[in-house]
Parts: structure tokens; C-alpha cells; sequence
């Protein structure tokens, strides 16, 4: 026989349990394993207790577990999922009762951290805050010292709900005389601070930290948490100082508070700070920016100019794994046209072509615009044949552009072709823009050349 033909036995069994855990009236389960001609080995009862079929039926599942151990001594793990089953149940007292068998069968050894851990994420999950802190203060009884670790166990459950910040704040107050926190545990308060966006309280607790901890460039996540409290609390130049002392004790947050720098600097339009902030992400903390913060700093440049900037991050981004969209050209396309670098905008032009993205609608009205005003209408035509070739719409703004362009530069054989190209796309041309040409032709004694052009226009 095969290897793939081969029966799992394990699996054939797990299924088979599942299904009378699933389909049997509780009070007959134990009776229905029974009578199955198995028992399970220690592997097959933790992946019953793993999965959700115990997880809906935690009744079901103390009476699978019973009938296990009948013919299995269930490993701690098994234990511990039977707790995690009860308290996320909401079923303390049996969690208890199942706490003090641990305690009982392994002499104390089976009981752990993680034990405890399950049990102060079930009483966080429906709020019982005071409930889960009672828990981490018997843990001794269990011949468990309540350490950091558990400490920080508990204050993460706690915080992992809405609003539970000042209550884990409370307990920290209360339990840090007896035991000394650590560095996990600040950044566990100061995650919760950001959260609930309260600059005040993160403030006091990352003073403490400090005092209490020192500086550890390996605490990333608090100085993280800190900075971006402060950025998004509106106190930017406060967090820009703090970041300073940072730096001089070798300590720098991650790529959150980065982020949420550079976009802030980005909507104030501040390019000096937003590149020295820049600067300290990429050559100092070692980080790789990601996409939208790349646009963001591109958009910041090529706003106020920097352009040379703009260009340098474009030729960046793809050693970065970061690749470009039409969006990046765009503003790129875009800031060149704001600050009248028409030959710069002709060229980056040719390389968005290469590179296969296209110029937005609005960006080929301006180029063309621009193109006419620094006297170079070739340039212009083939931003118009570009819209052409590609369908680009809206185009009615890039029509009315070139058309005037031509005028003035008295083109009128082109005026006529490119008038008879819009028609065939469709473009709507305005009575502005039809009356210009009008005046034009009749003025150059062109009187066909319009009539060809009225005559299509009437037809349409």
C-alpha cells in the first residue's frame, strides 16, 4: 500500500471524538466515547481541546477530558487549554475547581504562568478587571511567584480592552513596591496610553521608566509608543525633543512613530524637519520606509520644491523593495509643472512612458498648458498625442489646452487635426473654444478648413 493510502490512525480518531463532542447530548458524552473502542493518545486529546468544536461545548469538553484520563495522563498543555476553555466560558468556578486538580495531579508543577495568563485573559475579556488582579495575588498559593512576567501578563489583558488603561495603571501603582517591573511592562502602559491617546499619563510613565529601568536601545516598542502619544496628542515639538535625548543616549523608536511623523510633517508642509526626521529612520534606526510614507515625503518635496529630493527618493524606493505607482509619478509630474521646470517635465515625461504609467488627465492639461507658455508646442502635441493613444479622460481640459495653444502659435493645420481627432473621441469641445477657432480660421481666410470642423461638430 502506498504511503498516501495509508489510514492516520490519530486522525481517524480525532475525527471520530469530534463528532460525539459535536453531535451528543452532554450528558451522554462520556457515555458515547466509551462505547467508541478507543481511547486517545496525549497528542489527539490537546488537538480536541484545541479546537473550536470544545471551544462551543465547553460542557462536552470537561467530559471529554474526564474520559481521557481515564487512559491518558493529560500533558500540561491539555491542562491548560481545559482552563482557556472554561474561562473564555465564562465558567469560573469550574475553572478553578479544574486549577486545583492541576495543582493536585502534578504536585504543583503543572500549574504555570501561561495557566494564569488564560485566566486573566477570560476575566479582562468581560471586564472583571478586580477579578483577574485577585487571581495574579493568589498565584502564590500555586507555588508561582507573581514576577514581572506574570505582572506583565496580566496588564497586557487588561489593556487589550477598551479603556482599560487606568485600570492597568492602578495595578502597576499597587503591585510595583513588591514586584519590580521591567522594561516589558512600561512599553505594555505606554502602548495602552498611545491607544487612548492620553500624552499626560505617558508622559509620567515612560519618567518612570527611566528612572526605574535606565536606557535600553533594545526597548523599541516603549520609545515607539511615547513619541507617537505625543504626535498624534498635537505635541510635536515635544516629541521632537524627546526624540533628541533619545538619540544622545542611543535609543530610537520604530517604524509607528516614524510614519506618523513624517505624515504629520507632510500635511504642515514642514520639508526641513519632515527630512530630518527622514534621515534619522533611514541612517540611524536602520528602517526601511514603506510605500505610503515614501508618497508622502515625494508629495512634501516636490510641494516646496525640493524636486532633486523627490527624484532621489523615485530611485530609492525599488532598493527598498518599495515599487512606484502612477500616484508617485504623478506628483512628481505634478511638481514639476507647479514650479515651471518644463524641461524637467518633458523628460520625466519620457521616463513615466518607459516605465509605463501614465500621466493623469489632469497633469496633461497642465503639461500642456505649461509646454505653450515656455514655447514649445511639440512638446504639448505629444503630451496630446499621449492622451490620445492611451483614451486618458476626462479630456475635455487637455482638448481645450491644446486647441488655445495652437491658436496662438497660429497652428492651424494641426488645430484642424487635432479637432477632428476630439470629435472622433468624443471630447466635448466648449462654445469658448469653438468660437476661438471660428475667429481664427476666418481671420487666415480659412473659411473651408472651419466649415469641415462646424459641419462635424453639427453631426455629433
Amino acid at each position: 500500500m502506498s504511503a498516501a493510502a495509508e489510514k492516520d490512525p490519530d486522525g481517524d480518531r480525532l475525527k471520530k471524538i469530534l463528532d460525539i463532542i459535536g453531535s451528543t447530548p452532554t450528558g451522554d458524552v462520556e457515555a458515547a466515547l466509551s462505547g467508541c473502542g478507543f481511547g486517545p493518545t496525549a497528542e489527539v486529546a490537546e488537538l480536541v481541546l484545541k479546537s473550536g468544536t470544545c471551544y462551543s461545548r465547553p460542557k462536552s469538553a470537561v467530559r471529554f477530558f474526564r474520559w481521557a484520563a481515564r487512559s491518558v495522563a493529560h500533558t500540561p498543555y491539555a491542562w491548560n487549554l481545559l482552563v482557556d476553555i472554561l474561562g473564555k466560558a465564562a465558567m469560573f468556578e469550574p475553572m478553578w475547581d479544574a486549577i486545583r486538580s492541576m495543582n493536585q495531579e502534578g504536585g504543583g508543577g503543572l500549574v504555570s504562568v501561561a495557566t494564569f495568563a488564560s485566566v486573566f485573559t477570560s476575566y479582562c475579556a468581560r471586564g472583571n478587571f478586580k477579578e483577574a488582579a485577585a487571581a495574579f495575588d493568589v498565584m502564590g498559593r500555586y507555588g508561582l511567584k507573581p514576577d514581572a512576567v506574570a505582572l506583565n501578563s496580566l496588564l497586557s489583558a487588561i489593556c487589550r480592552v477598551e479603556g482599560g488603561a487606568e485600570a492597568a495603571r492602578e495595578v502597576f501603582e499597587r503591585t510595583k513596591a513588591a514586584v519590580p517591573p521591567d522594561a516589558d511592562t512600561f512599553a505594555i502602559l505606554l502602548e495602552a496610553w498611545e491607544k487612548e491617546g492620553n500624552a499626560e499619563r505617558a508622559k509620567s510613565a515612560f519618567g518612570e521608566m527611566v528612572v526605574r529601568v535606565g536606557w535600553d536601545p533594545a526597548n523599541v516598542p516603549a520609545y515607539d509608543s511615547f513619541l507617537s502619544t505625543l504626535v498624534r496628542s498635537g505635541q510635536f515639538d515635544e516629541a521632537l525633543k524627546f526624540l533628541q535625548v533619545m538619540r544622545s543616549k542611543g535609543c530610537l523608536p520604530g517604524i509607528n512613530f516614524f510614519d506618523n511623523a513624517v505624515d504629520l510633517l507632510a500635511r504642515k508642509g514642514d520639508c526641513a524637519n519632515a527630512l530630518d526626521i527622514w534621515h534619522i529612520m533611514v541612517s540611524e534606526a536602520g528602517l526601511v520606509p514603506n510605500f505610503s510614507m515614501y508618497n508622502g515625503m515625494i508629495a512634501l518635496c516636490c510641494n516646496v520644491g525640493s524636486l532633486d529630493y523627490a527624484l532621489r527618493m523615485l530611485d530609492e524606493m525599488p532598493l527598498n523593495g518599495v515599487f512606484a505607482n502612477s500616484v508617485t509619478y504623478n506628483v512628481i509630474l505634478e511638481g514639476f509643472i507647479k514650479h515651471r521646470k518644463a524641461r524637467e517635465a518633458e523628460s520625466f515625461l519620457k521616463e513615466m512612458s518607459k516605465n509605463e504609467q501614465l500621466p493623469a488627465a489632469s497633469n496633461c492639461a497642465a503639461a500642456i498648458s505649461l509646454f505653450f507658455k515656455e514655447f514649445n508646442p511639440s512638446a504639448a502635441i505629444n503630451v496630446w498625442r499621449c492622451v490620445v493613444e492611451h483614451d486618458i479622460t476626462p479630456a475635455e481640459d487637455s482638448a481645450r489646452e491644446l486647441i488655445a495653444g495652437l491658436l496662438d502659435f497660429g497652428r492651424l493645420t494641426e488645430v484642424k487635426k487635432c479637432a477632428d481627432e476630439m470629435i472622433d473621441m468624443r471630447v466635448e469641445l466648449s462654445q469658448s473654444t469653438i468660437d476661438n477657432m471660428k475667429r481664427a480660421f476666418i481671420k487666415a481666410d480659412k473659411h473651408q478648413s472651419y466649415d469641415h470642423i462646424a459641419r462635424r461638430l453639427k453631426r455629433r
